[in-house]
């Protein structure tokens, strides 16, 4: 499945209040959940990870979760890190992975930017939002 789809999956959620959704697809099958609206709720970092909400410097371009799973920096445990500190990106660079239900879902990075840190610790489970980079703009 791809990113797209992904965030219409997501965006369908919010505009009808739903708090879940399950989509066929062939043999594809995802599930989407989101806590239901309410009280506000205190939001604990994630071991090895860091808290969804988590603030970015001033002038910094965060790169956030688009869903929740599990975040590997390399293609494979053999290759090189996807993105690194110092390495520069671009629109459309695949910066990460996230694994999310046997489904590997490459992000990319949506602006011009030098990696000034990495957020999440390889093979660490991330939540909807959090942030696993921060760019420096050019």
């Amino acid at each position: 499945m791809d990113m797209d789809r992904l965030r219409e999956i997501v965006q369908l959620l919010k505009d009808e209040g739903l708090t879940e959704i399950t989509i066929a697809e062939g043999d594809a099958r995802i599930t989407v959940r989101r806590a239901p609206a309410g009280p506000a709720r205190s939001v604990e970092p994630v071991s090895g990870g860091v808290a969804p909400t988590a603030a970015v410097p001033a002038g910094t371009l965060p790169i956030t979760a688009p869903l929740v799973g599990t975040f590997y920096r390399r293609a494979t445990p053999e290759s090189p890190p996807l993105a690194e500190v110092g390495q520069i990106v671009h629109p459309g660079d695949t910066v990460c992975i996230i694994e999310a239900m046997k489904v590997m879902n490459e992000i990319k990075a949506e602006a011009s930017g030098r990696v000034r840190s990495v957020q999440v610790e390889d093979g660490a489970p991330v939540e909807y939002g959090q942030v696993l980079f921060v760019l420096d703009p050019l």
